[in-house]
């Protein structure tokens, strides 16, 4: 029987099969990392192996405006700094990553405020 482990696994691995052969085009990925205490986004080239924009509920500016790091409000302030970040570093376009998690609360409040900040995906 499969573990709760991977069963995610298995859902993240699908998901990057997919956008890699079929939707990235070349574009960069907005890759989504979400823990019990915080939320982390980056922009990722895969062609070069490189972050290009990064951003988090970790963030010095962040962390004073924040009450915690686990709720929509912090989802929605990362999502706007690393569209932000991600302008700056001349990227539009960019894929949508949501690794093993469901498109819901927070990982959809990060989107549609990144989406909000000006990228587009």
């Amino acid at each position: 029987m499969s573990t709760l482990r991977d069963m995610r696994a298995r859902r993240r691995q699908r998901l990057r099969f997919q956008l890699h052969q079929k939707k990235s085009a070349g574009r960069p990925r907005l890759s989504v990392f979400r823990s019990g205490k915080h939320i982390y986004a980056q922009v990722i080239d895969d062609l070069l192996g490189r972050t290009l924009a990064a951003a988090s509920s970790l963030d010095k500016n962040l962390r004073t405006s924040l009450r915690t790091g686990a709720d929509k409000a912090a989802a929605t302030a990362v999502g706007k700094l690393v569209a932000e970040r991600a302008i700056a570093a001349g990227i539009k376009e960019v894929v949508f990553d949501r690794g093993a998690y469901l498109y819901h609360g927070r990982v959809k409040a990060l989107a549609d405020a990144a989406r909000e900040g000006g990228l587009a995906f």
